[in-house]
């Protein structure tokens, strides 16, 4: 029995010493957390008293106990703290090394508000080594990474550094510029250190630039602050940048006063700081090292004198491998003393890397605005080009005029199409075209390409010869719209190349695993042909034969480098062969996946002829919202000519006044306007109707700003030059009560 009662004792024992174990194991993460904190706050009072040894141990410690319990985020904040404490311990390769450490650790964990001040640290140690270029980029980091994080009140530390290295490089126009910045953001959070030092500092760039008043005013400004908070290290730097302004200014015996005070108050300084510093730090650990060899050869001399041949020789060998062990030591520290400076420069190399992806992000912001900008404003004159000489055509013109008119619209025509194609290839280099597989009878497709272009074909007196393989099935599954656009530029290509001779397109089979086919695409012609120097340029974005070719023959130069890059997009590839005189034969090839037949779709009775006159117009009544004069007079004699009435109003406020007080069956809303654009104006709307027809007649055309629109509240976009029928098939849906699909948005 006394058995049975023992084991009971030692299973509730292990049990209570289990559960013990686990409590104890809370206890010591909440505990470590604890003294985590105590030596990060220790160390901070250690350092603002200028103990940076026992500080810098108090931070060592706190990393290690951040490593045990895997406090990512603090292990960052403390490398970034104790690469400070070792740039000030002129420790400077191990203040790179901790700064690399922290950057790595805060990117990974995204913690961008401690990476930015890590990249002031680092542009404040490249500045003191001279390295003003690298320290800017750094301190721009820093404070964009500061504004991105809506931490305004940290900016004013980084544009002082910045202003100071200005200064040091003699510009002091930016140096100023920077300064009126921090003099701004440590008014508004109260930082008096900082204020102070960039008063002083505002001073010195005064008095370069020769406004010697200002620059007094500033520094003694500066001094009185410092002398209020008692700030030692900034009232020494007061002292000697107003001896400098006095001295400027010829007041030679106030400048002599100022400098006195500066040598006297740095002495004390560099008194308090010795007191701070571990006496000889930097030569203890040689002169022990030394001390100790010497001994040790003494004690063998000695031995020596005293012992046999035996001991004597004994001794010889331990002489020599010391000799041997010191040269080895001192052939490992150097070698280590490479290896480090190499990573110091992999690590610089890879932020100076990771600047440079941060500058080219922002670069291709700019490069897309710009495109925005730059074809809004081309489209805008365009659509007056294009409707004007509509019109013009439409009103009956002298038969001399005719020819004059027709060539107009062929201009604008074709910086419309030029401007789209930029669009494109843009969109293309961006990898922002998305693949759009379906159903499709290839053959089909091939034959209805042909068919649009065979008037241009037998225009030039050429013939168009189609061989498509007779085992290859016809429906396959892929993006037919890019397919398609691939072959009208090719074959547009070839007929333009082409007088009076004949152009192949064939398609056939390379290569087949299941129902994967790789096809082969070939359009052949004996046309003009190409020169084998420039063969290889041909799919470089406005590249053409040669100059001769492109001013007889026209075009962007854009159509191979778009086909290039939709072949790509299908996971293709595109190439030529060519010989001058006789003609040129290009070639894709692409994976396209065999599917069933696709079904013939149902030929639905048509419900309307899609014409304004079949209308009652009488009531329509339509809003055209533009501050363009002429886009309005075009825009209103487009409608007149359909027989529709239309108000015209100038902005986005007279729009919404508009709306609220008149009932209209359409609005035709432009985007840029002075006041409230066009977008603000359709939101405003929507608040109070929910179900009025609003088409955003605009010029901005880039699709990554299209879903603004939908947004918005616009049923459609109709862009600017567009062709008058598709602006009346739009408004003869709108008008009857069609449901608006847009093509640009759902």
């Amino acid at each position: 029995m006394s058995q049975i009662k023992y084991s009971i004792f030692v299973f509730l024992a292990c049990v209570f010493s289990i559960s013990m174990a686990q409590i104890n194991g809370t206890e010591d993460v909440d505990l470590l957390s604890m003294r985590l904190k105590n030596n990060i706050e220790q160390a901070k009072l250690e350092s603002d008293r200028g103990d940076y040894y026992n500080a810098k141990d108090n931070l060592n410690k706190a990393l290690e106990i951040a490593k045990e319990i895997e406090d990512n985020e603090s292990i960052g904040i403390i490398y970034t703290k104790i690469a400070k404490l070792q740039f000030l311990l002129g420790e400077q390769d191990n203040a790179n090394i901790s700064l690399k450490n922290a950057m790595l650790l805060q990117r990974a964990n995204s913690d961008y508000a401690n990476l930015a001040i890590t990249y002031n640290i680092q542009g404040v140690i490249l500045s003191t080594n001279k390295e003003y270029k690298d320290a800017l980029d750094y301190f721009n980091s820093a404070k964009t990474l500061f504004e991105q994080e809506n931490l305004e009140e940290y900016i004013s530390e980084v544009t002082l550094n910045e202003a100071k290295a200005y200064i040091a490089c003699n510009q002091y126009e930016e140096a100023k510029s920077q300064l009126e910045k921090t003099i701004i953001l440590a008014k508004k959070y109260d930082q008096r250190r900082r204020l102070s030092s960039a008063l002083i500092a505002a001073g010195k760039v005064s008095s370069a630039l020769n406004n010697y008043d200002t620059a007094l005013a500033q520094a003694n400004e500066g001094l009185s602050l410092a002398q209020t908070y008692n700030l030692p290290e900034i009232i020494n730097e007061a002292y000697l940048v107003l001896s400098e302004i006095h001295e400027q200014r010829g007041e030679y015996q106030s400048s002599y006063r100022y400098i006195k005070k500066h040598i006297h108050l740095s002495d004390s300084l560099l008194n308090i700081e010795r007191e701070n510093l571990a006496q000889g730090i930097t030569g203890k650990y040689i002169n022990e090292y030394k001390d100790a060899q010497n001994a040790q050869l003494k004690a063998q001399i000695d031995e020596v004198s005293a012992e046999s041949n035996f001991t004597r020789i004994t001794t010889i060998l331990s002489i020599a491998l010391i000799t041997i062990l010191s040269l080895l030591t001192l052939s490992l520290y150097k070698n280590n003393n490479i290896r480090l400076k190499t990573n110091n420069m992999l690590h610089k190399k890879n932020d100076e890397l990771i600047v440079a992806k941060e500058k080219a992000e922002l670069a291709s912001k700019t490069k897309a605005n710009f495109l925005s900008t730059v074809t809004h404003e081309l489209r805008t004159p365009l659509y007056a080009v294009t409707g004007l000489t509509n019109m013009l055509l439409d009103e009956d013109p002298k038969k001399s005029q005719i020819p004059h008119l027709k060539s107009l619209k062929f201009s604008g025509d074709y910086l419309l199409t030029f401007i789209n194609d930029i669009l494109q290839i843009n969109k293309i280099e961006a990898n922002k075209v998305e693949l759009d597989p379906e159903k499709f009878n290839l053959k089909e497709k091939i034959q209805n390409v042909i068919s649009a272009l065979s008037n241009s074909a037998k225009d030039n007196g050429t013939t168009l010869h189609f061989d498509y393989e007779e085992s290859l099935p016809e429906t396959f599954v892929g993006d037919q719209l890019k397919i398609s656009q691939i072959l009208i530029n090719l074959l547009g290509n070839a007929i333009k190349f082409t007088k009076d001779g004949d152009i192949w397109i064939k398609t056939y089979k390379i290569e087949q695993k299941d129902n994967l086919y790789n096809l082969r695409f070939e359009i052949e012609d004996n046309g003009i042909g190409i020169t084998k120097e420039k063969q290889d340029s041909m799919f470089e974005s406005f590249s053409q034969g040669s100059v001769q070719i492109n001013r007889r023959y026209g075009g962007t130069g854009l159509g191979l480098s778009i086909v290039k890059g939709l072949v790509q997009i299908l996971k293709g590839k595109v190439y030529l062969k060519s010989e001058l005189g006789k003609g040129t034969t290009f070639f894709f090839e692409i994976p396209l996946e065999y599917t069933e037949d696709v079904e013939e779709p149902k030929k639905a009775e048509p419900k309307h002829t899609n014409k304004m006159e079949d209308l009652d117009l009488s009531d329509i009544k339509i809003l055209i919202v533009e501050d363009n004069k002429i886009n309005q007079m075009i825009t209103k004699k487009i409608l007149n000519k359909m027989g529709l009435f239309c108000d015209v109003v100038d902005n986005g406020e007279e729009a919404v006044e508009q709306v609220k007080n008149e009932d209209y069956n359409v609005v035709l809303m432009d985007i840029h306007m002075p006041g409230i654009s066009g977008l603000e104006a359709t939101k405003i709307i929507r608040t109070f109707d929910k179900e009025l027809t609003i088409f955003a007649l605009t010029a901005v055309t880039l699709e990554d700003k299209m879903h603004e629109f939908g947004e918005a509240g616009f049923n459609d976009i109709i862009s600017k030059p567009f062709k008058q029928e598709d602006f009346e098939k739009k408004l003869y849906a709108a008008l009857t009560g069609e449901k608006i699909i847009s093509s640009f948005f759902s």
